[in-house]
């Protein structure tokens, strides 16, 4: 795209007697393709990731990767990675049946509905991930404020249920709702595995 503008501001000025000050820029056809920038939330392609396996709490029977470097934070029952505007929370609890489709819709979204500020679109499907057979939820639901800025970001998240032997095991990952991430978010869940 850079290329096709370039050669076109150079037919337009051809008769132009500048040749490098044209309308925006220096050195015509040889000047070098700008760096794009990633919209607000991109995980860059190069992000390294590591595995993480809980040394305590109630339950350490399972490894993820997730990205390196991301603050790390211990919240009650879950552990959460961020960095800037991305959040990765994994969340593990006891629970007698394995969660379906339809138990996560009539529990766990009305919950979300009262817990997450504009919370909206809910979708609850069964994916297969390496580790098998999960159920994922899918819904959007406002950031907390900035304490710097004061803004608030409209985030998509992906929250997979995965289930064995009485563990439950809740993997959310979020970010902005215009963000690219998916390639980072398949990483992360598909490398959910259990101990």
């Amino acid at each position: 795209m850079t290329a096709g503008c370039s050669g076109s501001g150079s037919t337009a000025s051809g008769d132009s007697s500048s040749t490098g000050t044209a309308a925006g820029g220096t050195g015509g056809q040889t000047k070098p393709a700008s760096t794009e920038s990633n919209p607000a939330g991109d995980i860059p392609d190069n992000q390294v990731y590591v595995a993480y396996q809980p040394s305590g709490g109630s339950f350490t029977g399972f490894t993820v990767k997730v990205p390196e470097g991301w603050a790390r934070t211990d919240q009650g029952n879950a552990t959460v990675f961020t960095d800037k505007l991305n959040t990765v929370r994994i969340t593990s609890v006891s629970s007698a049946t394995s969660p379906t489709a339809s138990s996560v819709t009539s529990t766990v979204v009305p919950r979300l509905r009262s817990q997450v500020p504009k919370f909206a679109a809910p979708m609850v499907s069964q994916v297969t991930r390496r580790s098998g057979g999960v159920v994922l939820l899918t819904y959007q639901g406002d950031s907390a404020k900035d304490p710097v800025t004061g803004k608030v970001m409209r985030d998509a998240f992906e929250q997979y249920v995965f289930y064995r032997s009485g563990h439950e095991v809740d993997l959310t990952l979020s970010g902005p709702v215009n963000a690219d991430n998916v390639d980072p978010w398949r990483i992360v869940s598909d490398s959910f595995a259990w101990r």
